[in-house]
């Protein structure tokens, strides 16, 4: 169901082109082509429909065949963060049960090798046909979770074709598109490159990993590749409008420029605006389990240094309510996420009322709705979501530690920053502890700062003062 858009694309127009990666093109036959031998694989190696399988490919041409072809076996894809440590790798492969993994070459030692399909070596063959429903999952996409552990959420066909939908119609994507990709696949951003671009016939250019440090070039790509749009996170976007040297590179075919995942910084989003009046900008807004819910088309002339941008309006079709005591943003609509993937198993998220509480608090005033912070303890940094938890059990769990805390401490390039105080058995040097984590969460969980400290402050009911433990770690240089 989910590819309906993108398969009559093939009919129409075969020798389009779909993708662009460096010096790499495929047309949308070619794709097409190239994803159903990796489903006739699939198909070999057993794989139903429904299950999960996981890919194990960066972003790029090869991993959209692979996602493809996962989609029209009729299985669910999982994609992995290749540059998280081993041990994470594993844990989300663990819990997704998955049925297969999708790679290219040799299945690296650690991966069980019976599972393992290399799409190099997949032979054109017939596909057996696969009818899919709204509800069939599509995709499991893993975010740090609360209770120590990555989490899956997990996204129905009927959930990002209707997303898909509305960002289609609402950037009135057309054909002859050039639209730039940077999100990772396991980013919920992702669906818009895939479903959106792809499904409206225009032509999707993966942006070089190297050019996201090097601003000045990044521009320099754009303006070589026409590109006309770019769905992409605040502080990459902050970036380039202060090193981008965008007056001396003018984006004279850049229509739009959305931005999600964290909050972008009034200052910046101005100094962004006044760098390319002509290019429609949008603040989309959301948690992975809802995709986008919320939208603002900036309005250039109401942005204001001194105050947060709104994140306006209901998206996608959402119904949304505000929970009248916490100010929590509720959200049901045909875009939700049909729950959480845990030990192989789906588990509802709604609450009693039928809604998805989003954790985020917000205030509606004026048909409008501000984002005024996380509700719980959960850090977004450089668009990724971040829950403590989840780096505070993997560092109580090595040995000499007595106790921790994580918090998060503001960071303008990141939006926020993960922070340790810990309290450790004598003898146990902290950079032990540093040089562990390094082994076992990706960069982006990494601690910016660390602290040792005697005991950590609590609270009178014993509690741990999270607050006094952020004074404490944002004091120290």
């Amino acid at each position: 169901m989910l590819l309906q858009p993108f398969l009559q694309q093939c009919r129409r127009r075969p020798e389009a082109v779909a993708l662009v990666e460096n010096d790499r093109y495929l047309s949308y036959g070619d794709l097409l082509a190239r994803a159903q031998s990796v489903a006739t694989g699939l198909q070999g190696l057993g794989v139903q429909p429904g299950r999960p399988v996981a890919v194990h490919l960066d972003r790029g041409i090869d991993a959209v065949i692979a996602l493809f072809g996962v989609l029209l076996a009729g299985a669910c894809y999982v994609p992995l963060d290749l540059k998280n440590p081993k041990p994470r790798l594993a844990s989300i492969i663990d819990d997704a049960r998955v049925h297969a993994i999708v790679g290219l070459g040799a299945a690296p030692a650690w991966l069980a090798a019976n599972l393992w399909l290399d799409i190099a070596a997949c032979a054109e063959d017939s596909l057996k046909p696969v009818e899919t429903s709204a509800d069939t999952l599509a995709a499991i996409l893993y975010t740090s979770g609360s209770t120590g552990q990555a989490r899956g959420v997990a996204l129905s066909h009927g959930a990002i074709a209707s997303f898909a939908r509305w960002a289609a119609d609402l950037l009135a994507l057309q054909n002859n598109d050039r639209i730039a990709a940077s999100a990772p696949f396991f980013f919920d951003l992702s669906t818009f490159d895939l479903y959106a671009v792809l499904g409206a016939g225009a032509s999707l250019h993966f942006i070089p990993a190297s050019l996201n440090l090097a601003p000045a070039r990044l521009s320099a790509w754009l303006q070589h590749h026409a590109i006309n749009g770019w769905y992409t996170v605040p502080s990459l976007l902050a970036f380039l409008a202060y090193k981008g040297n965008l007056a001396q590179t003018p984006l004279e075919s850049l229509r739009f420029l959305i931005f999600a995942g964290e909050v972008f910084p009034a200052p910046a989003l101005i100094n962004l605006a006044t760098c390319l009046p002509r290019t429609a900008l949008y603040n989309f807004f959301g948690p992975t389990e809802t995709n986008v819910c919320c939208y603002w088309p900036v309005e250039r002339e109401r942005l204001s240094a001194d105050d947060n941008i709104p994140i306006g309006l209901p998206a996608a079709n959402y119904e949304l309510h505000t929970h009248d005591e916490t100010g929590e943003l509720w959200a049901r609509g045909p875009g939700l996420a049909s729950g959480y993937w845990n030990q192989g198993r789906l588990q509802p998220f709604l609450n009693e009322a039928g809604w998805y509480p989003t954790g985020d608090r917000v205030t509606l005033a004026n048909g409008e709705y501000r984002f005024h912070g996380r509700l719980g303890r959960m850090l977004k940094c450089s668009g990724y979501r971040v829950e403590p938890a989840e780096i505070e059990a993997v560092v109580n769990a090595m040995t000499g530690v007595i106790d921790c805390a994580v918090v998060g401490i503001d960071d303008p390039a990141a939006g926020q920053r993960p922070a340790l105080a810990l309290v450790l058995e004598s003898q146990t040097p902290l950079a032990e502890i540093r040089s562990a984590l390094i082994r076992q969460l990706p960069s982006y969980m990494q601690p910016v700062r660390c602290i040792v400290l005697e005991q950590l402050p609590r609270l009178p009911n014993g509690k741990l003062d999270y607050r006094q433990v952020r004074a404490l770690l944002e004091t120290q240089p």
